[in-house]
């Protein structure tokens, strides 16, 4: 089902800012902050935490999506990522498989830079086809 409430994405942006100050990037030095609008009204933030082997890497957007799971938000409705390059960065395959499990294709991804630079996007143009499971 779309929701049809207006995003204020000035909020989430400036929570996905903030979030950013406190990624844990020592390696890379590419610092993430995410900010995901729930269906319950709340925003739930992340930011990446990177590990001496990359692949024990949490990205920002997948922290922000779990805490919001794991405090029973629902789905998300609207998602804010923040980084300092130009043009703001899209999220890698697996952040984007993560936003398909807990929003609809039709969610809005909004990417911005710390230059305020902006690109909208709905998750089916980032991930076109998602994995899914057969139905039974």
């Amino acid at each position: 089902m779309v929701d049809f409430r207006p995003v204020d994405w000035t909020v989430l942006i400036t929570a996905a800012r903030d979030a950013r100050e406190h990624a844990y990037a020592p390696y890379s030095h590419f610092r993430v902050g995410a900010a995901a609008l729930m269906e319950d009204g709340s925003i739930s933030t992340g930011a990446n935490v990177e590990n001496r082997t990359y692949g024990l890497t949490l990205c920002a957007e997948r922290v922000a999506l779990a805490t919001a799971v794991a405090r029973g938000a629902g789905r998300a409705r609207a998602i804010a990522v923040m980084t300092d390059t130009s043009p703001p960065a899209t999220p890698c395959g697996l952040c984007l498989q993560t936003m398909a499990e807990f929003a609809g294709q039709d969610l809005p991804v909004l990417l911005v830079n710390l230059e305020g630079e902006q690109i909208e996007h709905k998750l089916s143009e980032l991930l076109p086809h998602p994995f899914e499971l057969p139905k039974p």
